[in-house]
């Protein structure tokens, strides 16, 4: 299991109720070697503009995911577990996307930001 990888985990939903879900391991966090994952989704049209990523099965690195239909992934949906509540690994998106995201998410919580 590694960043960039596209992992099942048992999230916890809107209405609290747990629910195994298809989620993108983006960093792991110091210091127990937690992993920051957000949730992926195949609810397309709920996609947030210019942050979350839409990802089609026309894609070049679609095919090594492991997701069954074109997903967005939610860079507003995170949570942070430990290994051991990950259920598997199903497949990866590409370095290039994984970078992507990171940036986007880095950006969005340092953007105004006033130095002290």
């Amino acid at each position: 299991m590694r960043e960039g990888d596209v992992l099942l985990a048992s999230l916890p939903q809107a209405d609290g109720r747990l629910k195994n879900r298809p989620v993108l391991f983006l960093r792991e966090l110091p210091p127990f070697s937690d992993v920051l994952l957000c949730g992926i989704s195949t609810q397309i049209g709920r996609a947030v503009p210019d942050f979350d990523e839409v990802i089609l099965r026309g894609e070049s690195d679609f095919p090594g995911t492991g997701l069954l239909a074109d997903s967005v992934i939610r860079l507003g949906f995170l949570a942070v577990l430990p290994r051991t509540r990950i259920l598997g690994s199903i497949g990866s998106i590409s370095a290039e996307r994984h970078a992507r995201l990171l940036k986007r998410l880095a950006d969005h919580l340092t953007k105004h930001i006033v130095p002290s």
